[in-house]
């Protein structure tokens, strides 16, 4: 009998403290069994997980003593808040957890697409000495478009204006007056995806963002301008990115999330053969730093609402 259950990875540290406290199963592999999973969720209290566990549906049924959800990173798209609401049980994401590394992997992958010399290495191993072709561009000068003005495009703007870039952005849950728009353009969404060279993405996935990036606002960015997106899959239209990658007017772009993960064949025969193109699975926000922080605050999550008199 299980008082917490954890279904993803989580800092071994952070999964000791919790065991000193409750008794605890941590398989990482749950995930991947459903099934099992359900049949530990009788008796819990507290479920950890990240992203691909779908907290909904037949597992909350499973979960009849549930009280908190701690979220070992900060979208809640694969939780049913409404549900757990009805239900009393509390959602914890661990805001601000992995910002840095967020900022960090929009940030390089600006980097690398800009500068396109990156793939090289075969053909100099060949003998070749491809100079010529890979003359690419820098940060410093260029336009920074971010959709979406929470604590990670916050992260973003402050690392893009040190390096030199101009920052503009959208968000219209942002008040005008809010001091975050020190130092940044305000420009509407359409307006922003036509003049920034780097547009990043760091918007939830709702029925208003699904597929915000569409074939029209992508025909509508710069020539040889560049997207970025480690927010959620469903908010860009994979389809359309992939046209626009082939035939113009994107020079790059960077995805660490997807419509479907992992990726199913269908989605990688689309994006497969796009040289011009950066796919990570999911990582943006975890490096080891990031994961002894994100762990560590769930962690506290989860035993301060067990700690509660019930």
């Amino acid at each position: 009998m299980a008082t917490i259950v954890i279904s993803e990875f989580m800092d071994e540290a952070a999964v000791a403290r919790l065991k000193e406290a409750h008794a605890t199963v941590y398989d990482p592999a749950l995930v991947d069994r459903p099934d099992d999973l359900a049949g530990l969720l009788a008796d819990c209290r507290a479920l950890v997980v990240r992203n691909r566990t779908q907290v909904r549906g037949a597992l909350l049924e499973a979960a009849a003593k549930l009280e908190v959800v701690g979220r070992l990173g900060v979208g809640l798209d694969n939780i049913d808040l409404d549900a757990c609401g009805e239900r009393g049980i509390e959602v914890c994401p661990a805001s601000g957890a992995n910002d840095l590394s967020v900022v960090e992997y929009v940030i390089a992958t600006a980097m690398m697409l800009l500068r396109g010399a990156y793939h090289s290495k075969e053909a100099m191993l060949a003998g070749e000495w491809p100079r010529g072709r890979l003359m690419g561009g820098e940060l410093s000068g260029r336009c920074m478009g971010l959709v979406g003005l929470g604590s990670i495009a916050r992260g973003v703007a402050a690392k893009a204006r040190a390096l030199g870039m101009e920052v503009i952005a959208h968000d219209p849950f942002v008040s005008v007056h809010d001091p975050a728009w020190d130092g940044l353009g305000h420009r509407g969404l359409d307006a922003l995806f036509a003049e920034a060279d780097v547009v990043s993405l760091h918007v939830p996935l709702t029925e208003g963002t699904r597929h915000l990036v569409n074939g029209d606002r992508l025909a509508a960015m710069r020539e040889g301008s560049i997207l970025i997106n480690a927010a959620r899959g469903g908010v860009v239209d994979e389809h359309a990115l992939a046209a626009a990658l082939r035939s113009g007017p994107l020079a790059g772009a960077a995805l660490d999330v997807f419509e479907n993960e992992p990726l199913g064949r269908d989605a990688a025969a689309i994006l497969a053969g796009i040289d011009n193109l950066i796919l990570t699975p999911h990582i943006a926000g975890v490096t080891g730093e990031s994961n002894v922080r994100v762990s560590s605050v769930t962690a506290d999550n989860v035993l301060a609402v067990l700690s509660r008199a019930r």
